[in-house]
């Protein structure tokens, strides 16, 4: 079985440190490029099925049912019969 010397577990923590300050240096710089252009990205795809679905622009399809507009909902009675009590039996 191998053993790890001092050194060789010092040269690999360095190598972790390194790799995890050069990735948030370089996350720091390239992040917020990386995130506008996911931005745009997402925006254009969102701008384009909004296009696509806009109810205005679009003919109904053959067979498609629309309904525009909400039932009227029907007055509720309020009869107000009273408050119920809960007698209990004394034995």
């Amino acid at each position: 079985m191998h053993e790890a010397s001092l050194s060789q577990v010092l040269r690999v923590v360095l190598i972790v440190l390194l790799i995890y300050f050069g990735l948030k240096i370089i996350m720091r710089w390239l992040g917020p490029l990386l995130l506008r252009w996911m931005l745009k990205k997402i925006g254009r795809k969102f701008e384009q099925r909004f296009n696509q679905s806009d109810p205005r622009t679009q003919q109904p399809r053959e067979g498609e049912v629309n309904i525009e507009g909400k039932p009227k909902k029907t007055p509720r009675s309020n009869n107000d019969v009273g408050e119920y009590i809960d007698y209990e039996e004394i034995d």
